[in-house]
């Protein structure tokens, strides 16, 4: 069989990477819905060498699509997603909008799959940074029991959209003078993802405290985060300090993480091999090194991750969401 699949957001960084790994996956599409704004309605996108016309929202309704991937933001999500549900599709989202619901499944694939079920018609891709951090995470929690993270990320500008990458890309012509960041980007870095909130944290990393718990079943998990903005693009690092309720040896860590699904070790670094942006762009897979024993806590891990924000950190792991629908016949 083949589907009727919308993509909400065509146009954009993250709605043209998903085009790309629908294109990669080879998924059974019957008929694109790309959607946009106003702007962009009638342009053409080149999909499995054929054109298709971007469309307005109310016409993609109409259409009635099997699925709709939403990576519009969490505004226009709220408003659509129960549209979309209505006419029949189910929605997979990339914003914020429903990933704290207690009736929407936030899903990685690799991580908690089997929550989705066949009458969930909403469900939640979680914030990039999550994403890579709970992929290393699981396998890790299953065998050891995490207790407590501290989790300091070094986030690409390509997690921020077009306009961000623009800053970057005029300041290294030496053009300063529109900003998208309250500050210069090039040369300089961040500590300031998202709005600031209350307690002092930003709406970025409250995210990854609160996601992390949910897509871990850990309601009570003790985390701490501070998100970082960097002058790259090929992804997002992020130095995770994890304290676990029993004693490991490293070795066997390392064994955990290279026989688990998505996950590339990268921890060599006599050899300078570690994990790196550079590299892992492109790339599905969560990158793994820097593994070394807490020098004061025999139970805590100290280690790097590294993803593709754009790819495993929201389209691909979108897409593995659809192919799960699509496999367990939840279409």
């Amino acid at each position: 069989m083949k589907y009727k699949i919308a993509v909400v957001g065509a146009t954009g960084l993250v709605g043209q990477v998903m085009l790309k790994i629908l294109e990669e996956y080879n998924f059974p599409v019957s008929e694109l819905i790309p959607v946009a704004s106003s702007k962009s309605i009638g342009k053409k996108i080149v999909f499995f060498h054929k054109e298709w016309e971007v469309q307005g929202v109310e016409r993609a309704l109409e259409k009635r699509p099997d699925i709709a991937i939403f990576s519009a933001g969490a505004e226009f999500s709220k408003t659509y997603a129960p549209k979309f549900v209505k006419q029949g599709s189910v929605v997979i989202d990339n914003s914020s909008a429903w990933r704290l619901e207690n009736d929407v499944p936030l899903i990685v694939p690799e991580v908690n799959a089997d929550h989705i079920g066949p009458t969930d018609k909403i469900i939640a891709n979680p914030n990039c940074s999550t994403i890579q951090l709970v992929v290393a995470l699981a396998p890790l929690h299953q065998s050891l029991s995490l207790n407590r993270l501290i989790v300091a990320t070094y986030q690409s500008v390509t997690g921020s959209g077009v306009k961000a990458v623009e800053q970057l890309d005029n300041e290294r012509k030496g053009d300063y003078s529109v900003l998208f960041y309250p500050h210069q980007i090039d040369l300089n870095l961040l500590p300031h993802g998202g709005d600031f909130v209350e307690n002092g944290y930003t709406k970025e990393e409250m995210k990854l405290v609160n996601e992390s718990r949910k897509i871990l079943g850990l309601p009570d998990l003790k985390v701490t985060t501070t998100v970082v903005r960097v002058p790259v693009k090929g992804g997002h690092g992020e130095a995770v300090t994890a304290e676990f309720e029993k004693d490991f040896d490293v070795r066997d860590v390392r064994d955990v993480l290279a026989m688990s699904k998505s996950v590339t070790l990268q921890d060599n670094p006599s050899q300078n091999v570690y994990p790196m942006p550079r590299y892992a762009e492109g790339k599905d897979d969560v990158f793994v090194g820097r593994l070394r024993k807490d020098l004061f806590n025999e139970k805590t891990l100290n280690f790097w991750i590294v993803s593709d924000n754009l790819r495993k950190g929201a389209a691909t792991n979108a897409v593995q969401i659809a192919e799960y629908l699509i496999s367990n016949k939840f279409i």
